[in-house]
């Protein structure tokens, strides 16, 4: 079986991290996707809080006149 050149070792090696580096990114990617929907709901209830503070505060108004 022939020998391994040292340039073939060293095409492995930066192939090797080429990938981890890869899978690290898509692993980021990933989390940063599921945290802007996260915050894309909370802005959402929030929203819906105003709403009903605001409906609420105009009723309380009403009932104290």
């Amino acid at each position: 079986m022939a020998k391994k050149s040292g340039l073939t070792r060293v095409a492995v090696r930066i192939g090797t991290a080429v990938g981890k580096a890869d899978k690290t990114a898509h692993k980021f990617a990933k989390a940063g996707a599921l945290a802007k929907s996260e915050l894309d709901d909370i802005a959402k209830q929030v929203e819906a809080l105003k709403k009903q503070l605001a409906k609420t505060t105009k009723k309380l108004r009403l009932a104290l006149r």
